[in-house]
This record gives structure tokens, sequence and C-alpha cells, in this order.
């Protein structure tokens, strides 16, 4: 397993569909996952601190989960089959270790609530079509430079207020 970190949210330039970048500790090796636009919505409030008005569905699932006794310990993408990423989410309960199958990008925005790592099997990592820096110089630069250049607005202007 590889611990990664969430390096950034963006758009694909090609058809701007929303995705998340997951980048290893040293920025060696990166990760972009394609998610959903309400997904995104989630990640990008929490990581710039912008509490909602009222819990988002992923706000829903920690507080349950916490409520229930258990603890997120952390997320797992494990598996991609034909383009599709899979997830688990790692929950402590009664002294056992549940596994909860998950969207990556579900499992990304609960692990960003909850504070805890994710990580990437090294199965994924071989079989994705990850960003290497030191390989693709040029193209990371530029992928990096549109990440940091992303808004949490961007995500939220496509909801409307309850």
């Amino acid at each position: 397993m590889i611990e990664m970190q969430v390096g950034g949210l963006g758009f694909d330039p090609r058809n701007l569909s929303p995705l998340v970048l997951l980048r290893d500790q040293e920025e060696m090796n990166f990760l972009p996952i394609w998610i959903g636009i309400f997904e995104a919505a989630a990640i990008a409030m929490e990581l710039q601190n912008v509490a909602p008005p009222r819990p988002m569905t992923h706000d829903l699932l920690r507080n349950f989960i916490e409520k229930l006794g258990g603890t997120i310990q952390r997320v797992i993408v494990n598996d991609i089959k034909e383009g599709t990423f899979y997830a688990v989410i790692e929950v402590l309960a009664d002294k056992k270790t549940i596994k909860m199958d998950a969207r990556p990008s579900d499992a990304i925005a609960l692990a960003v609530r909850a504070h805890v790592p994710v990580f990437v099997s090294e199965v994924v990592m071989m079989q994705a079509k990850l960003v290497n820096a030191e390989k693709d110089a040029e193209e990371t630069k530029k992928f990096k430079e549109f990440i940091d250049n992303m808004k949490p607005e961007d995500f939220t202007k496509y909801f409307k207020k309850d």
C-alpha cells in the first residue's frame, strides 16, 4: 500500500469532468481519479474549511459511524477494473475492522472529513494511468498549475441552496 494525499481537485480539460488528484508524499507519483460533481464539491468544501449550513451526505455517514461507536481508520483505493476505480472504507467497531465497499470519490470525501489516511494499492498504481513526475516533468508541471488554480466556488456554483 502506498499512502497518498489529496493533491487537489480540477476538471479534465478535455471533457470538463471533475477529478481528484492523489499524490504520494514525495510528489513523485500522481493518480487522477475522475469523480462526480457532488463528490468534488464535498471534497473541495472540506479542503477549504467551508462548513455547509446542514450536514452533507458524507458528514451524515461520518456522524452515523461515530454515533454507533465506530472509528474510521483509513480508506484504500484497492482495485481498478475496466477503467473504474474501487475503494474500501475501513471502520473499527467493537474491536473488529469492518471493510465497506465504496466509490473512491465517496471514500476520499469521507477520509478528508475524518482526517484519516488514503492508501492506494500497488496493483492500482501499476495498472492506472498515473503520472510519474520524473518521466513526465512537463505534463506534471502543467497539470499541477491547472490543479493549483482551481477554486472551491468552481464546484459549488453548480448547486442551489436548500
